[in-house]
């Protein structure tokens, strides 16, 4: 079992700037993929960004060249860095990991993030 805790959500006006945190705990050890996905009201949750044990990240389209995926893999820690923030960028933030033997995916329980414009 993985255990996901986010933070860092709040309420920034537009052109601001938030950096989340994610910190993995339980069988971390498994654990090779890990991302950020987001869920607006009344929307699907999405993609935003992704980043392997060793560094190689994914980006949406939608946050390319605003938002930076990194980890900490001694803290077990994740993060997402997001700058020029946008009132479309307002939802709920999860943080997601994959077990990369029986990719098992593991979701947090989310920080709201709301962008006023």
């Amino acid at each position: 079992q993985v255990q996901l805790v986010e933070s860092g959500g709040g309420l920034v006006q537009a052109g601001g700037s938030l950096r989340l945190s994610c910190v993995a705990s339980g069988s971390i050890f498994s654990i090779d993929t890990m991302g950020w996905y987001r869920q607006a009201p009344g929307k699907q949750r999405e993609f935003v960004a992704t980043i392997t044990s060793i560094g190689r990240t994914n980006y949406a389209d939608s946050v390319k060249g605003r938002f930076t995926i990194s980890r900490d893999n001694a803290k077990n820690t994740l993060y997402l860095q997001m700058n020029s923030l946008e009132p479309e960028d307002t939802a709920v933030y999860h943080c997601h990991a994959v077990n990369s033997r029986t990719l098992r995916p593991y979701w947090g329980q989310g920080t709201q993030v709301t962008v006023s414009s």
